[in-house]
């Protein structure tokens, strides 16, 4: 038998029921899936560890708990150390021109948005942009100048919109 249809048999056969015990132990049925994926992933770097056990699925059990055991603790760690900072700082903007541009943005090329977001949100210069995205500085200058052209086109496109909704009146009521 090779490897690779050991651990699919063992996932097979195995990996529902270790989902079940381990939601039993988290409390958490995604916490559970994640550790026991964590599992055969460890299984799957070392096959041959599970050809000499006698009972792999109790290595299995054991390398999912001790994984959920150990994010549990970090996320505490985690936990307190967000409450030290304090919350977060309010950064949602719901503001009608902020959801536009947000829409806009959405609307444009996966490149140009990068550049945008990237130069006017995170205030980043050319090059370093470029570095970030793995493309040349005129890359980026061109993504920027592109990107500038069509957001101002969607932005002028949604006030029109705007405009032309709030100056209609429903005859239905």
């Amino acid at each position: 038998m090779s490897d690779g249809d050991l651990i699919s048999g063992l996932y097979a056969g195995c990996f529902r029921r270790l989902v079940v015990q381990l939601y039993a132990v988290t409390g958490d049925l995604n916490e559970a899936q994640e550790a026991v994926q964590e599992a055969f992933t460890k299984a799957l770097a070392a096959p041959r560890r599970l050809v000499e056990l006698e009972n792999p699925e109790a290595w299995l059990r054991r390398v999912a708990v001790n994984e959920a055991r150990s994010r549990y603790r970090r996320r505490r760690v985690l936990d307190r150390l967000l409450r030290r900072i304090g919350p977060p700082p309010a950064v949602a903007d719901h503001s009608p021109e902020h959801l536009a541009l947000l829409a806009a943005l959405r609307g444009l090329p996966e490149g140009q948005r990068q550049a945008l977001a990237l130069h006017y949100l995170v205030d980043l210069p050319v090059d370093e942009i470029a570095a970030t995205l793995g493309v040349s500085a005129g890359t980026v200058k061109s993504r920027l100048s592109r990107g500038r052209q069509a957001l101002a086109v969607l932005l002028t496109d949604s006030d029109a919109t705007d405009v032309t909704d709030a100056g209609r009146t429903d005859v239905r009521s």
